[in-house]
């Protein structure tokens, strides 16, 4: 958006010697000390949280709005309005006065040139700590990155992601699908895009939604991401290259409100399917698909046309049975699926702790078999019979004709009321290993001893009471080691904490496709 307050809200110097020391990314709010998410003035310089913080940038705003009574504002207080102020961590600029983010720049060019100082302070800043670091390294052979795993000494390779206000949702579906071995290797084997050239190359973009560039590849920032997971590194990655994508191609989750992440993961994983198919970053459709045949041959579950990584991981196939209760006549219909949503049993839905005595605690099994039982359906599903020619009273069945390699099953946690979307709390309890999807299988008797068995990658979880609200963290296995994501933190945890989290969802991954994953 082109923004006609710059003139008269950007005052400070380029290299004002009024901003605080440290990088810009980690600057504390001057009112309630917080780091996360700090903006800057660019009237006055004062360092202030978002707004889905404690909002301190935008009161400070408003503070700056309050008219003298009775009187006209002098040329002076005109000037001061404190309408823009600049995001530290992407280094996007926002009008409060528009109430959107701003493309345009003053006649001097004083936004660009703050950037790029703030740029400099953040890497001048990462310079000192890594050199830091790298003494710390030569001085000691025990140094933080090191911790006791099972009386032997291992490092921490895992990176957060830096949370870009109520972005916790989309961090947590990073990082869980991170974590699926088969799904992230693809990603991360697919070649980058070609370096810049010219007057832009090595330079950053600033992006808003009010820009119009289409041109993006949600592919490859998905790409740049996962390989930025496991790098080792100990400072956080900030996913805004990606988010900015997610903006444009997913108007949904665009601002900064809190997002419900299962829907979040389903519209992922459908355009991630819808770019493979079309062809990404100068590789033609043809290659991406002579690609994707070599990832399961015989093995595809195709949604929405050709089969890609998506649907070969994560791809398989319901049929869902319906019985006319009148005449008999049975329907069968085949549906593709990429997760499953299960039912928390309604006998279950008041038990909302593991070690709570009033009755039996509820299963995962207790879930998948609601979901799979046979079920009358009521007065408003009434089915339409062929052979009636009416609607009549059915029965409906749900079998799996496929198991996909990584099944992901999501607990139906949030329901609608009369007035507003409630949440059920209760506790599942979930295996780490060992789930055995046989008895759910239209034919197990054509399925080995052991194909049907999965072992729990990741779990997703909602903390809070309301889906507009809360926070998300996920717990995931990496190389035989449990880790908590918590946005920007990173910590080693054991089986016995991850097995008494409120999952919301699970990631199992096929014991078989875990073995043979170096085969893709």
């Amino acid at each position: 958006m082109e923004c006609p307050h710059l003139s008269s809200s950007v005052c400070i110097a380029p290299d004002s010697a009024k901003f605080p020391n440290g990088s810009p990314s980690s600057w504390c709010c001057s009112v309630c000390r917080s780091n996360k998410s700090p903006w800057v003035c660019l009237t006055c310089s004062s360092v202030l949280c978002g707004r889905y913080v404690n909002g301190h940038a935008k009161k400070h705003y408003e503070d700056a709005q309050i008219p003298l009574l009775n009187h006209k504002r002098s040329e002076k207080q005109e000037k001061a309005q404190h309408t823009v102020c600049m995001d530290c961590s992407s280094y996007s600029t926002y009008c409060y006065r528009c109430d959107d983010f701003v493309v345009n720049d003053t006649k001097l060019g004083l936004v660009q040139k703050v950037r790029e100082h703030l740029q400099s302070l953040e890497n001048s800043a990462f310079t000192a700590d890594r050199h830091r670091k790298r003494k710390l390294l030569e001085n000691s052979s025990l140094n933080s990155k090191l911790l006791k795993v099972n009386g032997s000494t291992a490092a921490i390779c895992a990176t957060g992601l830096r949370n870009l206000g109520n972005t916790c949702f989309m961090n947590a579906i990073l990082q869980s699908l991170s974590n699926i071995e088969q799904f992230c290797c693809y990603f991360k084997e697919l070649p980058a895009v070609e370096l810049r050239n010219g007057k832009t190359a090595g330079r950053r973009t600033y992006h808003t939604r009010s820009q119009g560039d289409s041109n993006v590849s949600l592919v490859e920032e998905f790409r740049k991401t996962l390989c930025a997971l496991w790098q080792g590194s100990q400072t956080a990655f900030s996913p805004e290259s990606l988010f900015y994508v997610v903006w444009k191609i997913m108007p949904n989750f665009r601002g900064y409100r809190q997002q419900d992440a299962h829907e979040f993961m389903r519209y992922l994983l459908d355009h991630l399917h819808l770019e493979l198919q079309g062809g990404f970053n100068g590789v033609s459709r043809s290659a991406i698909l002579q690609e994707n045949s070599t990832l399961s041959a015989n093995n595809k579950c195709c949604i929405n046309g050709a089969s890609t990584v998506v649907t070969t991981i994560f791809g398989g196939i319901l049929q869902n049975e319906v019985n006319c209760l009148i005449c008999g006549t049975e329907s069968r219909k085949f549906d593709p699926f990429l997760d499953l949503s299960l039912d928390i049993p309604s006998q279950f839905r008041s038990k909302r702790s593991k070690n709570q005595e009033n009755g039996p605690v509820c299963s995962l099994r207790d879930c998948l078999r609601s979901f799979t039982d046979l079920e009358e359906l009521d007065e408003t599903e009434l089915y339409m019979c062929h052979k009636c020619k009416k609607k009549q009273k059915s029965t409906k069945k749900f079998w799996i004709q496929k198991l996909p390699k990584a099944l992901c099953l999501h607990l139906k946690r949030f329901h609608w009321t009369a007035y507003l979307r409630n949440k059920v709390d209760t506790y599942v309890q979930f295996p780490l290993r060992g789930l055995d999807m046989k008895c759910y299988l239209l034919e197990p008797e054509n399925s080995g001893p052991d194909s049907c068995l999965y072992d729990l990658a990741a779990v997703f979880v909602h903390h809070g009471s309301g889906v507009g609200s809360g926070h998300y963290t996920a717990y995931a296995v990496h190389e035989g080691r449990w880790f908590h994501f918590n946005d920007s933190t990173v910590t080693v945890t054991d089986e016995e904490t991850v097995g008494k989290a409120k999952a919301y969802i699970l990631f199992y991954v096929e014991r078989q496709a875990r073995a043979g994953a170096d085969k893709l």
